[in-house]
């Protein structure tokens, strides 16, 4: 994909209150790009794992209709998944603020490990 392609995607940062809300609504396809272990000690309900060390866009699940989200833990990976993904082709995408550390600091509920 050439470099003008690119320009024309918008990635942006979504605060944890609105992904909260467009997880409640069934209006948003999550995926946490942070490593398995992570994931295994807590994790948001919901979410597909697709560790960034192994990332493949291929295996992002159908997002049709809805807004695609990429999370991590504090929301530097998150970027480098997002740069990934526009090169590959996706237009829109939005990153949690603040990663699964923002999401609890505001209230955000997350599945314990088991």
């Amino acid at each position: 994909m050439d470099d003008d392609n690119a320009q024309h995607a918008r990635v942006e940062m979504v605060d944890p209150q609105t992904a909260r809300l467009w997880l409640d609504q069934g209006e948003v396809v999550l995926v946490d790009v942070r490593e398995p272990h992570e994931f295994a000690n807590e994790h948001v309900q919901g979410a597909t794992l697709i560790p960034l060390s192994a990332f493949d866009s291929t295996r992002i699940p159908d997002s049709e209709g809805k807004k695609l989200l990429i999370m991590c833990a504090s929301g530097v990976r998150c970027g480098i998944a997002s740069e990934i993904l526009v090169q590959t082709g996706y237009r829109e995408l939005y990153r949690l603020a603040g990663g699964i550390t923002g999401w609890k600091a505001a209230g955000g509920p997350v599945q314990p490990g088991h």
